[in-house]
């Protein structure tokens, strides 16, 4: 437990500090998928192609997935919060680099060095509210985070194309930069500190690398990446071409499933606190697998677009977004003294198995069809669901084997 004190400020029951980490992960999420939105207007500015502009988008994913295990390593003897701070400072003026840059390779190297931040930025804020809760909340700690980038993906992203459209593609990162930096400043003020792992050779901090309940558990995220946002990522082309849905069907199934994934990720932290991590993750993962193979069984029975469809869709969109914080919760009470690298696994498991699930989705409507997607996740998912239910022995430099939610409550 950590001496030091920090603000006891709150809003709705919740620290101040924990809400600027939601915050800080809203930046984040808006920041990697908002050039899907304003992707003309930068290629049009920067003097390139909208296929070459996608790049942006790529470098950012590419440099956020890798580097987060590898910056985890890097700065683990380091305490948290200054880690979280100087990593934001550096995101704020990366973005602001962006918005005023003219040239396309700056602006794809300024994309991969704010990637990188959010590298590090992501997996910080994570520890720190797992390890910065009060007992027996530290799920629902996590949810608040996770919830930062689901917000960004329905109210940020939208938002921040909307800026763009008014004003400038420009004006966008202009304002990520913006939050990023009063972030900076609020969390190096008010986050509570959490010490870096004990001084040890570079094989005990690499443990979590070696550590089968970690990796059982980074599977299971990332095929739920693949099986599950394979399924979100084509919603649209299901529903238009296997269903003749119109877009504005379409638009509002999307915004049934933002609704309800944000109370899910709330959920999610809820439940693992209260039934602890795994029993939670099965229960959730369990569900995830029964809901898309029902959304698989309804679109192979040829009934057509209705009241029942939106039905699933919503009852796989809270398992759908209740498994991040759940998962998570997971790894970090197995994590033993290297939570910082076990989280960072998790958050690349995730990220590499939506990239494999688009790539994935692409190769199966083009040669099987719409319904192909949700049918093959649900196989994913199965695969998942045994990753979880598997109770390896613990690796041979950790002492425990049971899963608790974890918390040293640092902010007392």
């Amino acid at each position: 437990m950590s001496s030091h004190r920090t603000s006891t400020l709150s809003v709705a029951g919740y620290p101040v500090w924990l809400l600027c980490l939601f915050v800080g992960m809203l930046a984040l999420g808006t920041d990697e998928f908002v050039i899907s939105g304003i992707l003309p207007d930068v290629a049009r500015d920067l003097g390139v192609t909208p296929g070459t502009a996608g790049l942006l988008v790529t470098a950012f994913a590419i440099a956020f997935a890798a580097g987060a295990p590898i910056l985890a390593f890097l700065t683990d003897r380091l305490d948290k919060k200054a880690v979280l701070t100087w990593s934001l400072v550096i995101f704020a003026v990366a973005n602001a680099a962006v918005a005023i840059s003219d040239d396309f390779v700056l602006t794809l190297i300024l994309r991969v060095v704010a990637g990188l931040a959010a590298a590090a930025v992501s997996p910080t804020c994570m520890v720190i509210a797992g390890m910065g809760a009060p007992e027996g909340k530290s799920g629902r700690y996590l949810a608040v985070v996770t919830a930062g980038l689901t917000v960004a993906l329905f109210t940020g992203v939208p938002f921040g194309a909307f800026l763009g459209d008014v004003l400038s593609w420009r004006a966008t990162f202009a304002l990520i930069a913006v939050i990023g930096a009063l972030v900076a400043a609020l969390s190096a003020a008010l986050a509570p500190s959490v010490p870096g792992g004990p001084v040890t050779g570079i094989a005990a901090r690499l443990a979590p690398v070696r550590n089968p309940r970690v990796l059982a558990l980074v599977a299971a995220m990332f095929l739920s990446g693949a099986g599950g946002l394979m399924f979100y990522s084509y919603l649209g082309t299901i529903f238009t071409e296997q269903l003749d849905a119109t877009a504005s069907d379409v638009t509002v199934a999307l915004l049934v499933v933002g609704l309800v994934g944000v109370v899910a990720v709330f959920f999610g932290g809820a439940l693992s606190d209260r039934l602890s991590p795994r029993p939670a993750r099965l229960i959730v993962l369990g569900g995830h697998c029964l809901a898309l193979g029902a959304l698989a069984a309804y679109l192979a029975s040829g009934a057509g677009f209705g009241l029942t469809l939106f039905l699933f869709v919503a009852v796989w969109s809270v398992f759908a977004w209740a498994l991040s914080p759940v998962i998570q919760a997971g790894i970090m009470s197995v994590a033993d003294d290297q939570p910082m690298l076990a989280m960072s696994l998790g958050i690349s498991g995730l990220y590499g198995g939506s990239a494999l699930g688009a790539a994935l989705g692409g190769y199966l409507v083009d040669n099987y069809g719409p319904a192909a997607i949700p049918l093959v996740g649900t196989v994913w998912l199965a695969i998942g669901v045994a990753c979880a239910l598997v109770r390896p022995a613990p690796a041979a430099d950790t002492t425990e084997d049971t899963e608790t939610p974890v918390s040293t409550n640092a902010a007392s």
